[in-house]
């Protein structure tokens, strides 16, 4: 039952589906955290044209609808770039590592089905399917 699901976890489409979606959602909010409560104060504070709104500047002085925020665009930069450095580092290098493994021989790579396991399922399909045939066959008599 281990090695099956070790297979399954294996396979390339499901790490990169399990890296993307689980470990990037939940990685995103500490890092988001991070750069909102450390670094973006700190790009702020060289300032702009309001020393509260950060890096950035108005197009027009008295509207502050078209404030440029360029300490959000740096901001989000870096986000992203910590997120991709962990993900990268912790998730994707050791599954390269696993799968060269497996191309070198050192590793037993997914099991592929025996002749008789694939007789087995056959001999099952055939009995299921000529069950439901029988049971159409009273239900319409």
């Amino acid at each position: 039952m281990l090695k099956g699901f070790k297979d399954f976890l294996m396979r390339g489409n499901v790490v990169d589906l399990a890296v993307a979606v689980v470990i990037g959602t939940a990685f995103t909010a500490i890092v988001t955290a991070f750069t909102n409560g450390l670094i973006k104060p700190l790009i702020n504070t060289i300032g702009g044209t309001d020393a509260a709104k950060g890096l950035g500047f108005n197009i027009l002085g008295s509207n502050d609808s078209t404030f440029l925020d360029f300490g959000g665009v740096i901001n989000a930069v870096i986000n992203f770039a910590l997120i991709a450095a962990v993900v990268y580092f912790i998730i994707v290098l050791p599954v390269q590592k696993i799968q060269e493994r497996r191309k070198r021989g050192q590793e037993a790579g997914p099991s592929e089905p025996t002749d008789v396991e694939l007789l087995i399922e056959i001999r099952d399909l055939l009995r299921e399917q000529r069950g439901r045939q029988e049971s159409e066959e009273k239900i319409r008599s």
